[in-house]
């Protein structure tokens, strides 16, 4: 991996996609101004609906807002991760939950389809992502010239074996572009970020939704970045719209590493089978 500067984009979509990539645009164009030629977009950022919503509009990953991030990359001259856009399903009336990675010159660099569901009861409402997404059953990790990028979801986040195998194909910056709950952030998000990036030794880049998106759903915020000693470097707080930016640098990853080399110490044969039980 070699040293960047890299940029979280902090939003709160709605049903208004227009707006939402207006916005979009003006926060992707402003992390560029600021130096970061690696910016990521949280899940959901063209078009945010309330949970189990079927939504009016998806479409394939050459479709309209994947062109919209080409043409916005290719001008700017920066990778852009489009943190997720509902993919048209194999069946009517679902879609896919899919990261598209870019490069700076406009080309798609990766495909990831969210593999982990959102189906929980809380609050007394019940969260059923699964009842309009399919999910995914691919690990991916995207190359770019200045390093590798595992790329997941949201809720992906609370499966730290993803992780551990996005690592072992050679990860050094894990991408979560995420809408997580204002129920669950304050206890979980920053801790489960730092956690995966110290378990692994890897940067993590986590763009996010934040604020009122309907009358039962809210995001937490706190776009953020985190170092592989689990420090984090930057994050946008509870504001609307924000960007946090910070320099990956490479020496922080090779400094982490050299310490603690726990990576040299993993036993992958653990991720292939559970353990014995010699209960009696």
């Amino acid at each position: 991996m070699k040293t960047i500067r890299a940029a979280a984009i902090q939003m709160r979509s709605t049903v208004e996609t227009d707006r939402n990539l207006e916005i979009a645009d003006r926060l992707v164009r402003r992390a560029a101004e600021e130096g970061a030629r690696f910016i990521a977009l949280p899940e959901n950022f063209a078009l945010m609906a309330a949970e189990g919503v079927v939504l009016g509009r998806t479409e394939s990953v050459d479709g309209p807002l994947v062109g919209w991030g080409r043409a916005l990359a290719r001008e700017l001259g920066v990778d852009l991760l489009l943190g997720s856009i509902p993919e048209r399903g194999a069946r009517e009336g679902m879609r896919r939950n899919t990261a598209v990675l870019l490069d700076g010159g406009g080309g798609v660099v990766a495909i990831y389809r969210k593999i982990h569901l959102f189906d929980v009861e809380l609050d007394g409402h019940s969260l059923r992502e699964s009842s309009v997404v399919e999910p995914g059953e691919e690990t991916v990790v995207g190359e770019l010239r200045w390093g590798h990028v595992g790329l997941t979801i949201c809720y992906d986040l609370r499966f730290p074996e993803l992780y551990r195998v996005l690592r072992l194909a050679g990860a050094d910056l894990f991408a979560v572009p995420a809408a997580f709950t204002a129920t669950t952030g304050p206890h979980h998000w920053h801790l489960l970020l730092r956690a995966r990036a110290v378990e692994n030794q890897a940067f993590v880049v986590a763009p996010a939704q934040v604020g009122r998106h309907g009358r039962t759903r809210e995001s937490y915020g706190h776009a953020a970045i985190v170092d592989p000693w689990g420090e984090v470097l930057a994050d946008a707080g509870t504001s609307v719209e924000g960007v946090a930016i910070a320099d990956l640098d490479v020496q922080r990853l090779e400094r982490a590493r050299r310490r603690i080399p726990c990576l040299e110490h993993a036993r992958p044969w653990l991720l292939r089978g559970g353990a014995r039980n010699d209960a009696r």
